[in-house]
């Protein structure tokens, strides 16, 4: 009797589980991969949480439904198996479902495939395992058609194709479209010509192969700001969710995952790699395709928790009427600055003392420094009387300064001090594209035509940190 009620509640634990997989894809990798997909793992809980949502049409960009996704993630930490699985699990939830993915080569393209068809037809030995046939019945591979790269479910005509970049597509459409890392290394990253070819081809051959309505996904080490990525981002401005993961979050001091990457193996690896590929593959910051002098650009996701020592800000003046008008304002804390806010603009003196005055006080700032070179010094007098006649305040305390020291002497001398220590945050590439497309491509001994930004955020680390931490090399 007692042996009969416990194969009931095992029976009915058994169900439960089979029908909450069938609802909810995160529960599907964890009976699927129970080895993997562990709770502690709460990044893969986002990305299968993430992917559900696309795939049931409740994932907003700017308060807008989206229907496309990019994932930046770290290599080995299951982005790929993560994404067969939800091929593996869409097909499941419809047999109507028709899915082309595209890979690196046709060698990845037939890994992809083949992690995702014999996912379908695996059977366990082991009656404690739940086999996919369980929980989805009914769901079998046709006969005939179970090829490397193209193969379909009993009863449908088509329902996957995986092809290497550049493969043919042809008479195959999909309404779940995957691309999975196209760029295979630095190499490729800084190739224009290898960049150009998979533009051409997304834009041209996989964009064409659209079924109705649909969903698209992007999953791409981050290498280049021309690479995929940068492409869609910057033609399709607010039109994609972009799920980003770094291995290491040096503000909270924590691993993405220590049982995949342990500090130790990352901090060895830091040290022998080269740090463009370095960064490029665990943190997602993308190297330089030209001889950039600012190749690194750390970020940060919150400065939620972070009580500042100070909120300071250095202002750039501009110089000529091509020149633009930079004010940074940042929050110091441990040697390290914050970027809260930007202005970058080519707008005349007038309009932009303001402007800035309004964003010094929003802020609450402390200290602001102001070249005096150029008109500074009346500009510095200007924000200090809005100040005190419009927001009624004394602060920040107004330092306006005569710069004589050589500006592209003073840029590359702070170069790497500001690669270490200033902080943007997260998505600044797209808060302030002027700025960032400026400073990414200043160039050491170059004819630099658009050097502002490059000098303001140099001026800003030599008035607040410098003095007062050794120079890092």
């Amino acid at each position: 009797m007692i042996k009969s009620r416990v194969l009931i509640n095992y029976a009915k634990l058994r169900n439960t589980a089979i029908s909450a997989a069938r609802k909810n894809f995160w529960k599907f990798c964890k009976i699927t991969s129970p080895e993997f997909y562990k709770e502690d793992r709460k990044y893969l809980k986002k990305l299968c949480d993430t992917l559900q949502m696309l795939y049931e049409g409740k994932l907003k960009v700017n308060d807008e439904v989206t229907n496309k996704l990019i994932i930046n993630m770290p290599p080995q930490t299951g982005k790929t198996r993560t994404l067969t699985n939800f091929c593996m699990w869409c097909l499941g939830k419809s047999k109507k479902n028709r899915i082309v993915t595209v890979s690196y080569n046709d060698n990845t393209a037939s890994d992809f495939s083949k992690y995702t068809r014999d996912g379908i037809i695996e059977e366990s030995d082991d009656i404690e395992k739940i086999s996919y046939s369980e929980i989805f019945e009914g769901i079998k591979l046709k006969k005939g058609t179970s090829s490397a790269f193209k193969w379909a479910l009993e009863g449908e005509h088509f329902n996957y194709l995986g092809t290497g970049i550049g493969g043919s597509i042809t008479s195959k459409s999909g309404n779940i479209r995957i691309i999975d890392d196209p760029i295979k290394n630095l190499e490729e990253a800084v190739n224009e010509n290898k960049l150009e070819k998979i533009w051409e081809y997304y834009r041209g051959t996989f964009l064409s192969r659209q079924s109705g309505e649909h969903i698209d996904i992007i999953n791409h080490t981050r290498w280049s700001e021309t690479d995929l990525c940068g492409r869609v981002l910057e033609k399709q401005k607010g039109k994609w969710y972009v799920l980003k993961f770094e291995a290491y979050d040096e503000e909270k001091d924590e691993m993405l995952c220590s049982e995949l990457l342990s500090k130790k193996d990352y901090l060895e690896l830091k040290s022998i790699m080269m740090p463009d590929i370095f960064y490029a593959n665990y943190h997602q910051q993308i190297v330089s395709t030209t001889k950039s002098l600012f190749k690194i650009f750390k970020t940060y996701k919150t400065v939620k928790g972070i009580h500042f020592e100070r909120i300071v800000s250095y202002t750039d003046t501009a110089d000529e009427g091509n020149d633009y008008h930079c004010m940074i304002i940042a929050g110091l804390k441990d040697f390290r600055l914050y970027i809260l806010h930007i202005y970058y603009s080519q707008e005349s003196m007038e309009k932009t003392e303001g402007i800035c005055a309004a964003l010094l006080d929003d802020y609450n700032t402390t200290t602001a420094w102001i070249e005096s070179n150029n008109g500074g010094r009346g500009y510095a007098r200007a924000i200090r009387r809005i100040l005190l006649n419009d927001y009624k305040t004394s602060n920040p305390v107004v330092y306006w300064f005569h710069q004589s020291e050589n500006k592209e002497a003073r840029i590359i001398t702070n170069s790497n001090y500001v690669q270490e220590y200033v902080y943007y945050p997260e998505d600044w590439e797209y808060r302030y594209p002027d700025y960032a497309k400026h400073i990414k491509k200043y160039i050491r001994g170059g004819k630099n035509q658009k050097d502002d930004g490059a000098d303001c955020v140099t001026g800003l680390c030599e008035k607040t940190m410098k003095s007062k931490k050794p120079f890092f090399g």
